[in-house]
């Protein structure tokens, strides 16, 4: 990659409409675990809580983001794709919102193996949205798929 990778993920989430519209930004990237943040004013519900489906979506896109980061600093062009999730709620959230993503099963040696050798591969992330004061607003698990590109498998 010529440019720096947060600056790509920002424009590979720029380039989604909806993902425009929830104002999120990248709060931070130590190479296994990223953080996206949005402001409450823009995800807020009827009871003047974070709106669950905004909560949902940036714990997806902040899981998307580091699987692609991870794929990209490998130096393999593949799309990546979220296989299935598992989301629980857990507490109302009442302040801006902030998800962080990690991996929760394997390691990404044996992913981009994978992905290399069969053109394909799957890992386990969760991801999870913290309260002010300590705990877990809500949280999830997702398979999220890497498949290379045709120029990048030939």
């Amino acid at each position: 990659m010529t440019q720096d990778p947060l600056h790509a993920l920002e424009a590979h989430y720029r380039s989604m409409p909806p993902v425009v519209a929830m104002q999120i930004r990248i709060a931070g990237f130590d190479g296994e675990r990223l953080r996206l943040q949005a402001p409450l004013a823009t995800h807020v519900n009827d009871k003047g809580t974070a709106f669950g489906g905004s909560l949902t979506s940036l714990m997806t896109l902040a899981a998307w983001g580091l699987t692609t980061l991870q794929v990209e600093a490998a130096g393999l062009d593949a799309e990546v794709y979220v296989a299935d999730s598992d989301i629980r709620y857990k507490a109302p959230l009442r302040t801006d919102l902030e998800a962080e993503a990690s991996l929760a099963a394997g390691d990404w040696a044996a992913f981009l193996r994978t992905l290399r050798q069969r053109g394909r591969a799957r890992v386990t992330l969760r991801a999870r949205v913290p309260l002010p004061d300590g705990g877990v607003a809500t949280e999830m698990q997702a398979r999220y798929v890497a498949i290379l590109r045709p120029s990048a498998a030939a």
